[in-house]
This record gives C-alpha cells, sequence and structure tokens, in this order.
C-alpha cells in the first residue's frame, strides 16, 4: 500500500502546466513592456540624442532645456503614435472578423480612400491649409465613404463579400479622382505629398484633442464586438444559434472601423500594412479569439509604428523618413510571406 500510494501523491503535488489563458497574460504583459521600451525610444531619437535618464528630466522637469526638446517637440508625435497605432490594430482587427479575411486591412472598405480624397477636395477647391482643416475633412471623408460602403454592401442585407466588393470599387474610383486632381493641380501636389504617405511629424496637441474623443469611442465599441464577432466568425446560422444579432453587429463594426481608422487617417494621413501585418500576425499565437487578438493589437501596432517611425529618423538624419515609407518597406515582404504562407497551408 504504501509503496501504491508514492506516485499518487507524487502526481498531487507536481506542479500543473501553464494553462493557454496564464500564457496569454504573460505575453500581454510582455507586450506592454516592449511599448513602453519603443515609446521611450519615440522620445530619446531624434535630432538631439537623448538618455533615458535625460528623458525623465525632461518630462517630470518644470523647465529647461530636455523640458523643451521631450515636451514640445516629442510628447506629442510619441502620443499620437500611440493612438494611431492601437486604432489601426483594432480596426484591423474589426475589418478582418467582419469581412472573415485575416488578410483584409482598414483599406479594404475605402476608408482610406474617402479620408484622402475629401483632404484633396478641401486642399484644392477650398483653399485649405491647415492641418486642423484637413482633419475634420479627413474624418467626414472616411465617414461618409463607410456610410456609402455600408449602403452599396445591401446595409441590413449586408454579406462580408458585399462589403469587400463595394470597399474595393470606390477605392479604385476615389483613388482615379485623387490622381487627376493632384496631378492637375501642383499646389495641391505640393500640399499634399507629405500628408499622403503618412507621417507623425506634424502632431501636435490640438491633433491629438481633436482626435482622442473619436478614437475613445471607437475602441470602446470594438472591443464590445469581441464576443459578436467571435460568433460571427463561425458562420452566420451558428452566430444566430448562439444569439448573435448579425445585422446590428456587422453595422457597429462598420461604425467602429470607420472611427478608428478614419480619425488615424485624418490625424497623420493613409498608413498602410499596420492594421493588417499585427492583427494576422497576433492570430497566429493568440488562436481567433478576438478578447485576445484586439489587446494585442492595440499594444503591438504602436510598437510597430513608433518603431517604424524611429527607425525613418536613425537611416535618414538630420532629416527623416516618413513613418507611412517604412511601414510599407516592411510591410511588403512580410505581407508576400503571409500570402504564401495561406496558400502553402491551404495545399
Amino acid at each position: 500500500m504504501l509503496v501504491d500510494s508514492v506516485p499518487e501523491q507524487r502526481a498531487e503535488t507536481a506542479p500543473a502546466p501553464p494553462t493557454r489563458r496564464a500564457i496569454r497574460s504573460v505575453g500581454l504583459l510582455a507586450a506592454v513592456a516592449l511599448l513602453l521600451a519603443v515609446a521611450v525610444a519615440s522620445i530619446a531619437v531624434g535630432a538631439k540624442e537623448l538618455s533615458v535618464a535625460q528623458v525623465w528630466h525632461g518630462l517630470f522637469a518644470d523647465s529647461g532645456t530636455y523640458a523643451d526638446v521631450v515636451v514640445d517637440e516629442r510628447l506629442s508625435r510619441t502620443v499620437l503614435g500611440l493612438l494611431v497605432g492601437a486604432a489601426l490594430g483594432l480596426s484591423g482587427a474589426v475589418l478582418q472578423a467582419l469581412t472573415r479575411n485575416p488578410l483584409a486591412d482598414p483599406g479594404l472598405l475605402g476608408i482610406n480612400a474617402g479620408a484622402s480624397a475629401a483632404v484633396v477636395t478641401a486642399i484644392t477647391f477650398l483653399g485649405v491649409t491647415s492641418l486642423t482643416g484637413y482633419v475634420w475633412f479627413a474624418f467626414l471623408g472616411a465617414a461618409a465613404v463607410g456610410a456609402l460602403v455600408w449602403f452599396l454592401g445591401g446595409s441590413r442585407g449586408a454579406t462580408p463579400v458585399r462589403l469587400a466588393l463595394a470597399g474595393t470599387a470606390i477605392s479604385a474610383a476615389l483613388y482615379g479622382y485623387l490622381q487627376a486632381v493632384m496631378i492637375m493641380d501642383d499646389a495641391a501636389l505640393a500640399r499634399m505629398r507629405f500628408w499622403t504617405v503618412g507621417s507623425l511629424s506634424t502632431a501636435t496637441d490640438g491633433t491629438i484633442g481633436q482626435v482622442l474623443p473619436f478614437l475613445a469611442v471607437g475602441t470602446v465599441l470594438a472591443l464590445a464586438l469581441a464576443r459578436p464577432l467571435n460568433a460571427m466568425e463561425m458562420g452566420d446560422d451558428t452566430a444566430r444559434a448562439l444569439g448573435a444579432h448579425l445585422h446590428r453587429t456587422r453595422a457597429l463594426a462598420m461604425l467602429a472601423a470607420t472611427l478608428l481608422c478614419g480619425a488615424a487617417t485624418a490625424a497623420c494621413g493613409p498608413i498602410m500594412f499596420v492594421g493588417l501585418m499585427v492583427p494576422h500576425v497576433v492570430r497566429s499565437f493568440t488562436g481567433p479569439d478576438l478578447r485576445w487578438i484586439m489587446p494585442y493589437a492595440a499594444i503591438l501596432s504602436p510598437v510597430l509604428l513608433l518603431g517604424s517611425d524611429v527607425i525613418g529618423r536613425v537611416v535618414a538624419r538630420p532629416s527623416e523618413v516618413q513613418v507611412g515609407i517604412i511601414t510599407a518597406i516592411i510591410g511588403g515582404p512580410v505581407f508576400i510571406f503571409l500570402v504564401r504562407g495561406r496558400r502553402t497551408a491551404q495545399l
């Protein structure tokens, strides 16, 4: 009897293996730590290099050289990068779930194109020249296209395929309009050339204040939709059986994506690949559960965006390469890799 009880006693005292939930939680904390490190690098790196101690002094000192550099020149840029990155990651996760396409991004439904077309129109025909004017026109353009895509996609009868087709068609038309106007108007081309590639260099406290309410509402709405969107990814019939309201969920998902992507694009121009890459990569280690994909995407997308912004400031000193160009350079090869990976998995 004593011999038989030994294995049983050892089994009872052996440590239990970590659960998947615990691993995800630890990974989320590691992602937050990485984000903090990248945010500090974003403040420290620039024309004038700062140490971590100098960044700390600049953030919390009342005045002085470091405070002028950190607070007046770099803090707004970093904060906007955090907000825009999180918005792009969340909107990408929402749209990938809404269209049931893991390679979808915020540009798929024409939101980026709507914002860009509105800004070109404001510059060329209305004489808008200030960034504060761009923000509102860009957001209105994104919202108008989001509503149009929802209407053309069938509104209450909308399906993922209809929404994607409507967004693709509208994007093609608007980008054609955008290119035509910019070619015919040299002044518009000169004023638009930095905005269209995506940049954080013009970030101000005023810009952050203008887009923050929209980003906050979009973030809360996206996180609240995680559970019903999870159900919808299993198919409409299964979602109905689980009690999901399909039409309401799709409408609210479109609204959340429009608020997030529209405000992000309005603040710093269209930045590609962030909303595509990060949610897709996150899904590979969290699984399909949006309750984990969304928090990870909201944390790791700013890591990619701010990291790309830091790279752009380092590779072209004393000038800089706009962050939209860096994300495109990184995103192109990654997108090809993801597509090839999906084709290999299907074979």
